[in-house]
């Protein structure tokens, strides 16, 4: 299809160049359009009102059952041949295509509707010299347009000029990655130099070569050339669209990128037809039969020959040959014929039931209340209704980390202060008591400054603070002092903290609470408010943080003199530097650590020290002159930092807690129980991903042992993943066993598939993205593989979308095994739509990672109801549906291979021409559907209760290759009971006034009847859990069919249409004869009870673990839910070494003259009318404002 939409395209001239480079001038909308640059409208569609029907149909056809339909149709219409009307194979051929074609444009409907709603938005841009509305979808690259605060960036913007000092802006990125936290870009100086100018912007002709349109999020690279000078752009210059616009009241952007060239929707690329593994077994079963209804055709057209010539030629006499025609001839059409009889093997209605049933399990996720967030007032959604069988096949879980499986929340939650702990509860005995949303909360109402959101229950630290411990006054003065936190006060008291890590303005916002309030600075002060007193420090340096120190320093000195220096960092780091004295209070720090540690909280250890006055003076002096040297400044500094930052007191530890979403470790432990293998693929750090890893379990300190790659190159990545793989399997071989098989269509497609080595006890990889890049090489990739599938738990930290999709589709190829991603931003994008199933985290990280997925939900933990429930029974039901449909459908079309011997080969059916016509389209549509829409082995509480019911899924324990064929062998036997029987008893037979019954519509009668009836009874031996439904479906169809016969066969029906019910009284006749009720009696014993038999041997010597589960259900009563009780304590050495994730830079930033120069009035920091549901909650997300939680569902 590709090349046929590439040859059009070359056709028509839309056919688009590769970009190698993107060259644009400001202002200049007429030389801009000479490079035919993409314009700002955006296009998620897939017709229009001239292309659909053609295009849908093309679509349609590609799947090969319809155009063997279709070709059934027009062989169907040539009367040599078919021996059936043509409406049996137009009227269901004409509803799948047309049932099909519906869901499609009402898919597409809606998404020209949000099309229409994106492009339609209005922005400010700059024209001849003034600003005026336009809407989206007429921007073009090189316009410069007027953004103000809470507004969405336009398109892939390079930052001009903005309203805050240095040019700085402020944006919010939780459309593009599912962080809130804010992000800060920063415009060159010689264009934040035009500021607000009209006159100055309309003047602007910069020139910019850059690099082409591609989906890397986080680099660009390209030149501004502006009055003769080059500046270099990075990254930090550039506002890409999907952001918002935080904190600042305007800015200023050149339209580099617009509409699909835009980074966001390069992150979207194209929609992937995804199809299950039962859709391509389904395809190789459909062609192999075909093959076999060829081979049944070509039997009877030979035996037609072989009847033909011994003997045709005693019925010429009464039935002469057609002019021209031979016995040859005959044979020929005979084999056509019987294409057209024994059709059933693949009934188009089979097609139908599929789409049918795969909709109404979408419409249990989407209606399933358990699966509903009511914070955020969003349900479960099935986006795409075609992949819910796969939900119960998972084998790898690859899941983003923020938005994800955190909340992005940081809470200040424990501390230490000179050896005691503070942030627990207990009871009158001792016990630890687990917090929870009714425990009795501290009141800072004594704090007028407090932040009104923050939660605290230890009601002792309050008090030792105010009872005026020095300990722990000097404790919070250092967390309010030693930060790069920027202060905005709107209003007296209304306080907001702009910080680049939501970690660190947590730890700020504590120290708020608890009487030291960081009030404001300047470049050589900062100003806090300590108990109810302002005081103001002199800021005599900031040691800033990078990833070699691992810790924060900054020396002050108070109205008295005092001089102090104040640090914060990683445990290790801290206790090399401390002073002898402090070694008992270390120990008993270090016990706190653990148990933080072991609660799975980011920690940091706090120091101070007093300076002399005299060495202080020339220190700083040696300090400037390092900071002004040419050569060797950083090696300078860090010697400088190194000399003052020793002898240090130690006054304690914090606790952050990095919230993770409710009910996490629960699910993810859960899913491990399913044998299902998560992994984490992040943009964090690793030491940031390493504590999410211990919070939810997937880490854990019982593991033998965790293997880091961090490796520069390739041999150095290739070393440690061999030395990890040699520990974990010694008796491993060096070289990867690859298995090759054929599978595909026609056996065309070579698999690949590594299989996994048997590993004792559980390990853990963590590896870099750096590391990353070196192992996906294409020498290494298996070695990767190997590796890491022998691990229970693997986190890529630091790895870029492109890696994410690239991990995916590495299991992909050679694990030949489903898999699934999740994530909640664009960055998640690629992952999402490389793995099988892809599942957006809705809510208020962003929506574009949801546009891309296939299901989405507001919460991680409903990713277990989804696999374990709904995935689950959706696989079992899809599979008993095919075995059933199968069976009864073999079973129908094996009745007339025996027929043909009896009635020398001439195509003519068995079975009434109507009874054919209805059979799979009402008498046994409804109960099949009944079936495979509400049975269930077990219910929801108790495939909870056993994750085990999981694993036969994964390996297709219910439909294969070999479960088909059993399904034809019991269709054989059927069909052998099914005709025979009735023939047996019906030759020879009279009825009780002696006239003979045996003609062959009585027969034809008594045959369907006892096929009905037999498919029915095997549906009920197959149906799990009854209903009302099933229960109506199966009686009243079996209803609709005495009734329709009785109907169509009667004088009435005869007399209006004669030659179209030819079957006048045969139902009152035969049904009234009590031989017939009996034969139809004896054949489903004959049909049913070796079923009945086989199952309950197989049960008893073999059960499988569904057969165990509901033998238990039997005995036991219905599980309660789980009760909540508190977690184990845990105690654990392994720590955050920093629990920052800010950057280094920030000290010089925030002690800039510039950063701080006096403000414009500006409005709110989020104006009611915005389009950004961000916008309508809490402000700042990196504030430590702790939601209640919803009360506990169950899952």
């Amino acid at each position: 299809m590709g090349a046929l939409v590439s040859f059009f395209g070359r056709l028509f001239g839309t056919e688009k160049k590769k970009e190698e480079e993107r060259f644009l001038r400001a202002n200049d909308r007429a030389f801009n359009l000479t490079f035919n640059y993409a314009d700002n409208s955006i296009k998620t569609s897939k017709y229009n009102i001239l292309t659909f029907l053609p295009l849908n149909l093309f679509e349609q056809l590609q799947r090969l059952a319809n155009v063997y339909f279709c070709f059934l149709f027009v062989l169907q219409l040539i009367p040599q041949v078919s021996s059936l009307s043509w409406f049996t194979t137009a009227v269901p051929l004409t509803l799948v295509l047309g049932i099909t074609a519906v869901k499609d444009a009402a898919d597409d409907i809606n998404r020209h509707k949000n099309d229409k709603q994106v492009n339609n938005r209005e922005v400010d841009v700059l024209l001849d010299g003034d600003v005026k509305k336009e809407k989206w979808k007429n921007v073009k690259v090189g316009d410069i347009i007027r953004l103000e605060n809470n507004e969405f960036v336009t398109a892939d913007l390079l930052l001009l000029s903005s309203s805050e000092p240095l040019n700085l802006v402020y944006v919010e990125t939780a459309e593009l990655d599912g962080e809130t936290n804010l992000k800060v870009r920063q415009a060159l100086t010689v264009t934040g130099e035009l500021g607000d100018n009209f006159e100055a912007l309309t003047a602007f002709n910069g020139e910019v070569r850059c690099e082409p349109p591609n989906n890397r999020l986080d680099k660009f690279k390209g030149t501004l050339t502006f009055n003769g000078q080059s500046y270099a752009l990075d990254n930090d210059k550039v506002l890409l669209r999907g952001c918002t616009i935080r904190n600042t009241e305007w800015c200023y952007g050149l339209v580099i990128f617009g509409g699909a060239d835009t980074k966001l929707m390069q992150n979207s690329g194209k929609s992937i037809f995804k199809r299950t593994s039962i859709d391509h077994l389904m395809n190789v079963l459909v062609l192999c039969i075909f093959g076999f209804l060829a081979s049944m055709c070509t039997v009877m057209a030979i035996g037609n020959a072989i009847w033909e010539a011994r003997e045709g030629s005693s019925f010429l006499v009464f039935l002469p040959y057609e002019p021209g025609a031979t016995a040859q001839l005959s044979s020929f059409l005979s084999f056509w014929s019987y294409v057209i009889v024994l059709n059933t093997v693949v009934p188009i209605s089979l097609y139908v039931s599929v789409e049918i049933i795969r909709l109404g399990n979408s419409f249990f996720i989407d209606w399933d209340r358990k699966m509903y967030y009511p914070k955020s007032d969003t349900p479960a959604q099935a986006r795409t209704t075609t992949l819910n069988e796969e939900l119960g096949q998972i084998k790898y879980i690859f899941s983003d980390k923020t938005g994800t499986l955190t909340q992005n929340i940081m809470t200040f939650n424990k501390c230490s202060i000179n050896g005691r702990n503070y942030g627990e509860l207990f009871d009158f005995s001792g016990q630890r008591v687990e917090i929870t949303d009714k425990s009795e909360r501290v009141d800072f109402s004594w704090n007028k400054l407090a932040d009104p959101k923050f939660v605290f229950h230890d009601h002792s630290l309050v008090e030792t603070v105010r009872g005026g411990s020095p300990e722990a006054q000097e404790f919070f003065r250092l967390l309010a002092l030693c930060h790069t936190v920027m202060p905005e006060e709107k209003n007296p008291g209304d306080l907001y903290y702009q910080a680049q890590s939501p970690d660190e303005g947590a730890l700020v916002t504590a120290a708020r609470n608890f009487g030291f309030v960081f009030l404001s600075r300047t470049p050589e002060t900062i100003t806090v408010v300590e108990m109810g007193q302002h005081i103001t420090y002199e800021l005599i340096a900031v040691l800033d943080f990078n990833n070699v120190r691992k810790r924060m320093s900054v020396v002050v000195r108070n109205p008295e003199g005092k001089t102090c220096l104040y640090c914060k960092g990683a445990d290790t780091i801290i206790y090399e530097r401390l002073h002898p004295s402090c070694k008992k209070l270390m120990e008993v720090t270090t016990q706190h650590l653990n148990e933080y540690a072991g609660d799975g909280l980011r920690t940091l250890v706090l120091a101070y020290k007093e300076l002399d006055k005299e060495y202080l003076e020339d220190w700083r002096g040696r300090h400037h002159e390092a900071s002004i040297a040419m050569d060797g400044r950083e090696e300078m500094l860090d010697q400088l930092y190194e000399e003052i930052e020793k002898d240090l007191m130690l006054l304690g530890a914090s606790a952050v807690e990095d919230k993770l979403q409710d009910g996490v470790p629960q699910t993810i432990e859960q899913l491990a129980k399913a044998d299902i293998k998560i992994w984490v693929l992040t943009g964090d750090k690793q030491e940031t991903a390493e504590n999410i890893g211990y919070s939810c379990n997937m880490l854990r300190e019982e593991m033998k042992d965790i293997f880091i790659v961090a490796g520069n190159t390739t041999e150095e990545v290739r070393q440690e993943l061999e030395t990890a793989r040699r520990k974990m399997c010694p008796d491993a071989p060096d070289k990867p066993v690859l298995n090759k098989s054929r599978a595909g269509l026609l056996w065309l497609q070579t698999t690949q598939n590594v299989p996994d080595d048997k590993v004792d006890g559980e390990y853990g990889l963590i590896i870099n993205g750096h590391s990353l890049a070196y192992a996906l090489e294409k020498d290494l990739r298996l070695e990767l593989l190997r590796t890491a599938c022998m691990c229970q738990t693997v986190i890529c930290c630091r790895v870029t979308p492109l890696q994410k999709a690239q991990v995916v589709q590495l299991i992909k190829k050679y694990k030949q095994a489903v898999t699934l991603a999740i994530g909640d931003g664009a960055n998640d994008v690629s992952m999402i739509k490389a793995a099988h199933i892809g599942v957006g985290i809705s809510g208020q990280e962003g929506m574009q990672a949801v546009l891309s997925s296939d299901f989405s939900f507001a919460q991680f933990r409903y990713l277990q109801r989804l696999l374990l429930v709904h995935g689950r029974w959706s696989y079992l039901r899809m599979c008993k549906f095919l075995q059933y449909f199968f069976y009864k459908n073999f079973t129908f079309t094996f009745v007339h291979f025996w027929y043909a011997f009896f009635c020398g080969f001439s195509a003519q059916t068995v079975y009434d021409e109507w009874f054919i016509t209805l059979y799979n389209l009402v008498y046994t549509a409804l109960p099949v559907l009944g079936l495979s829409l509400f049975d269930q082995d077990v219910n929801d509480r108790w495939s909870f209760q056993y994750p085990q019911l999981y694993v036969p899924g994964q390996l297709n324990f219910y439909f294969s290759k070999k479960i088909f064929v059993r399904c034809m062998m019991h269709s054989w036997y059927s069909s052998l009971v099914l005709f025979f029987v009735p023939w047996a008893a019906m030759v020879d037979t009279v009825r009780d006034d002696g006239k003979d019954i045996a003609d062959y519509q009585s027969f034809a009668l008594l045959a369907q009847t006892c096929l009905l009836m037999v498919v029915n009874f095997q549906l009920c031996l197959d149906t799990h859990y009854w209903t009302a439904v099933n229960q109506f479906f199966l009686w009243g169809s079996l209803a609709a069919y005495f009734a329709i016969s009785f109907t169509m066969y009667s004088n009435g029906m005869f007399l209006i249409f004669t030659s179209a019910f030819p079957f006048i009284g045969t139902a009152r006749n035969s049904l009234n004869q009590p031989n017939v009720w009996l034969t139809i009696l004896l054949t489903i014993l004959l049909c049913i009870l070796p079923v009945v038999a086989v199952r309950f041997i197989f049960k008893q010597l073999w059960p499988t673990i569904n057969d165990k589960v509901r033998h238990k259900v039997r005995k036991e009563a219905l599980p309660a839910p789980v009760p909540r009780r508190p977690p184990p304590r845990r105690i654990s050495t392994r720590r955050s070494g920093y629990a920052f994730s800010h950057s280094q830079g920030y000290g010089d930033l925030v002690t800039s003259k510039w950063v701080l120069l006096k403000r414009k009035s500006r409005p709110p920091l989020f104006t009611k009318n915005t389009d950004s549901p961000l916008a309508q909650n809490q402000p700042q997300f990196y504030r430590t404002i702790t939601e209640e939680n919803e009360e506990a569902q169950s899952p």
